[in-house]
């Protein structure tokens, strides 16, 4: 059976042919008129179908099926069953503008009642059924367009010059429940362009104005909409390329511009394109058929260049998108981070690259991510793109016409309530992280802790962590594999093969980073143009694995090799608490608002979500340890302090700036490696400086090795002395005995001594004094001994110091007087 149509001189005929068992040929339709047909799931041949259906279009806007039933007579004779009369319905009618969705088999359309424009779309079911899922307004203006039919095979506007003189409009959907229909009218300026895009999934539009430059800059092409899965991009041959973040689109520092002079751009075909289902594009000229995908070798490139910080913040964001798979592209961006960590952006790399990078390692688990975690560290941008303007509307939400939801259209529908009822946003924040874990440090300076379970838990889901970061970096490397003899490819998009006869127009697929071989059903009438049949898919063979060189050679280490930072080796309570309470809140978080999703589904995304964010922090610390050639004897306080270190710390501290901010925690051992290199590359008055206003942070190992490394000369006596003093009591009471020296002994009878009185009231005492008991005849210290050893014997049950079990009024004399004779220099 085949459907077709035709033009016999004034006549267009619809013929429906039975070739075989028998020759039988049935008119569908005989009109004056043009006329396209689309078979319905043309390709389910596992469990053929009791009748075929076909859409029949007419340019006198109306939309038939037709219902062909089938039969078996004879064995295993199948044919037509009652030819001579096919039954058919009218779906759509009145319609200036239709849509075919061929992988999806949705038809959109427009029709205008009372001069609206509103948007439709029918359902077809493999089932024989078929919906009218949904209505929603549009404000735009089709009433003087003429008729237009989208992705129904190859029309008859073909000419470019009659192109531009039409609006186009696209409508574009991804698997996480995006509805966007993209929309430019009619050219009437040489000047500028506008366009529009409106977010039914978010409830608002963005109608953006280009510059298209000079008024002798003549625009002979039409705007092209492609749908590149979480972007559209937007392409006027020789002026601008705009990718458009569908997922994010609040801020415009998310989405990529790119003008004409753009050297990316000269790679792309200067032809009409045709966006068709998922991310495929027909070039018309050509006629053949492509996959489109963002190049990551390119974006890479792009962040390299000097470029608008909205740009590099765009590109960062296109990178990790389409790159969930590779580690290669966040070695990539990991060197860029630590080559430009002294330059002034209007963001942030580092937490940028933090969030988005923890962001996209879970967001495939479900479509709800983009409401629930943070995308960006950006929460405003108010600084203009260059050479482009827009406006923001709110827009009427589509109706739906449906009530029962599967698949995508139960993703939109969620999306859809979420803009009706959820606000504010439901975006998962620190802020009750940081509450509880200062409440906790608070309670532990006081001696008071809650529950030993309650802690327990929140520690044994650190561990948790922790042991999920080493389970996924003990995999196997991964090789990046590279064609013999290529270099990246410097176009922005690339593309997957679909057949052997494609040929690359964006770039070589022996230049591209990762292959793309594709096999997928193609409509047939979208599959052949002039003769050129695109049929039979080819298996393409990689080329020899290469590893990167150059300035990505230190990255591909970093990732693929054992980590030589010495992190997540020790207990470091504070931050493994900080850990695990950004576990059990995030938990919490995610299972009020994932209903229907499993328990364990959750805990083991979170538990991915906060590994990743410390792999993250290891993974820019490991790059720069492995480029400054960093050796084990940086842990030492007893060597002098090389430039390569120094730039190490520097780099330690605006990773600790990054996420103090948000409240984010760091690999255990990260704030004892930033005090070793601290000590050793501050001078005494900095070290100080950095302690005091808490960007250094005294852990128990780092002073431990400081004390058992140095010697008591002077300087290290006054270095000793200025860290131990700024110690918390409960770690200050341990170093203090590690330290074999009169400023110890001097600061641990000053902790007994604190004890001691701070609940004393002076008691009438006898006037008889044993005075033989005193080595020293020095009255104000005999008498302050006397009242300690009353204390002392008054409270037998009062514990002894910590760590200290020989500590009374006698240690207390002997060090009150070694620090007198050194004060006197006796």
């Amino acid at each position: 059976m085949g459907g077709t149509g035709s033009s016999l001189r004034s006549k267009c005929l619809t013929l429906l042919v039975e070739i075989h068992p028998i020759n039988n040929v049935k008119v569908l339709k005989a009109v004056d008129s043009y006329v396209w047909v689309q078979f319905l799931y043309p390709h389910v041949d596992s469990h053929p179908l009791p009748e075929n259906r076909l859409l029949l279009i007419s340019e006198e806007k109306y939309i038939e099926q037709f219902h062909i039933q089938v039969i078996q007579e004879d064995g295993n004779r199948v044919v037509i069953k009652n030819s001579g009369n096919v039954p058919k319905e009218r779906i759509a009618e009145d319609f200036v503008w239709a849509q075919w969705d061929m992988a999806e088999q949705r038809l959109y359309y427009i029709d205008l009642k009372r001069s609206r424009s509103t948007l439709k779309c029918i359902q077809f079911c493999a089932d024989e059924n078929f919906n009218l899922m949904f209505e929603a307004p549009l404000d735009i203006s089709l009433s003087d367009s003429g008729f237009k039919l989208v992705n129904f095979g190859c029309g008859y506007l073909q000419d470019q010059e009659k192109l531009c003189k039409y609006p186009t409009l696209c409508v574009f959907t991804n698997r996480t429940g995006s509805l966007c229909v993209c929309y430019s009218p009619k050219f009437d300026s040489w000047e500028q362009i506008t366009y529009s895009v409106f977010y039914f999934h978010k409830g608002y539009s963005k109608t953006f104005t280009a510059a298209l430059g000079s008024a002798h800059s003549r625009v002979t092409k039409s705007i092209t909409f492609l749908n590149l899965d979480y972007y559209v991009a937007v392409y006027l041959p020789g002026h601008f390329f705009h990718l458009l973040n569908i997922q994010h689109p609040d801020l415009t520092c998310h989405s990529l511009f790119l003008t004409g002079n753009n050297e990316g751009m000269a790679m792309l075909p200067h032809g009409p394109l045709q966006s068709l289902s998922g991310s495929l594009v027909l070039d018309w000229c050509s006629g053949k058929l492509y996959r489109a995908s963002l190049n990551q070798s390119y974006l890479l490139r792009l962040l390299w260049d000097t470029r608008p910080d909205c740009e590099k913040m765009a590109v960062l964001h296109c990178v990790l998108s389409c790159g969930r798979d590779s580690e290669f592209p966040e070695a990539q961006m990991i060197q860029w981070i630590s080559e430009n960590i002294s330059a002034y952006y209007s963001f942030d790399p580092i937490q940028e690259f933090i969030i988005a990078s923890s962001y996209w390692s879970i967001y495939p688990e479900t479509s709800n991510m983009d409401k629930l975690l943070p995308y960006s560290s950006v929460l405003t941008w108010n600084t203009e793109i260059p050479g482009i303007s827009l406006v923001t509307e709110e827009i009427t939400l589509p109706l739906m016409k449906v009530h029962s939801f599967k698949n995508y259209w139960e993703k939109l529908n969620a999306n859809l309530e979420y803009v009706k009822y959820s606000k504010p946003h439901l975006h998962y924040n620190n802020s009750a992280v940081r509450r509880e874990w200062h409440s906790l440090i608070s309670e532990e300076k006081t001696g008071k802790r809650r529950s030993k379970a309650y802690v327990r838990n929140i520690l044994d889901n650190a561990v948790k962590v922790i042991s999920n970061l080493e389970a996924r970096n003990s995999g196997c490397a991964l090789e990046i594999p590279l064609a013999q003899g290529a270099t990246p490819s410097s176009c922005l998009i690339t593309q997957g093969p679909l057949t052997g006869v494609l040929r690359s127009f964006w770039s070589t697929l022996g230049r591209s980073l990762v292959y793309c071989c594709t096999s997928a059903a193609v409509d047939s009438t979208l599959m052949h143009r002039d003769g050129e049949l695109v049929s039979q898919p080819r298996q393409m063979e990689p080329g020899p694995t290469a590893r990167p060189q150059g300035p990505a050679s230190a990255c591909y280490q970093a990732i693929h090799e054992p980590r030589v930072t010495p992190l997540l080796q020790e207990e470091d309570s504070h931050q493994r608490l900080l850990v695990g309470l950004m576990v059990s809140e995030l938990k919490d978080h995610l299972s009020r608002h994932l209903q229907g999703v499993e328990k364990k589904k959750i805990e083991q995304m979170v538990l991915d979500y906060s590994s990743k964010l410390l792999d993250v922090i290891c993974q820019i610390l490991e790059t720069s340890w492995r480029k400054h050639n960093l050796h084990p004897w940086v842990l030492h306080f007893n060597r002098r302090a090389s430039a390569a270190e120094s730039a190490v710390f520097h780099i330690m501290t605006r990773i600790l700036e990054a996420t103090n901010s948000l409240f984010l925690p760091l690999p255990p051992g990260f704030h004892t490696l930033h005090t070793i290199l601290g000590v050793r590359c501050l001078p005494l008055h900095n070290l100080l400086h950095y302690i005091d206003s808490g960007v250094l942070l005294l852990t128990e190992t780092a002073v431990t090795r400081l004390m058992q490394d140095l010697d008591n000369t002077e300087k290290n006596e006054k270095l000793k002395f200025s860290i131990v003093v700024r110690l918390p009591p409960l770690i200050g009471q341990k170093i203090c005995r590690l330290w074999d020296h009169p400023m110890s002994s001097n600061i641990i009878s000053r902790n007994h001594v604190r004890r001691l009185l701070q609940n004393y009231k002076k008691q009438p005492q006898s006037s008889m004094t044993d005075k033989s008991s005193f080595s020293v005849e020095f009255l104000p210290l005999n008498y302050f001994i006397e009242t300690l050893t009353e204390i002392e014997s008054s409270n037998q049950g009062l514990d002894a110091f910590i760590g200290h079990d020989n500590v009374d009024a006698k240690f207390v004399e002997e060090a009150a007087l070694k620090h007198t004779t050194m004060l006197l220099g006796l």
